[in-house]
């Protein structure tokens, strides 16, 4: 998921250089709201592994 920010943030910043704005504007968007995203569930996934231990072996 954070691969698909980064992408979109790549494509938000080309956009940017060559004047659409709004094209920019949508993909700059979208990749802030794929990383948010991909921080909750990393918190998420390291709260769980923390909570759930090693377990028995």
């Amino acid at each position: 998921m954070l691969g698909w920010a980064l992408t979109f943030l790549v494509v938000a910043l080309i956009a940017g250089l060559l004047g659409f704005t709004s094209i920019a504007g949508a993909a700059m968007g979208i990749a802030k709201i794929m990383f948010f995203v991909f921080l909750v569930l990393f918190v998420v996934s390291l709260v769980m592994h923390m909570v759930r231990g090693r377990g028995a072996l």
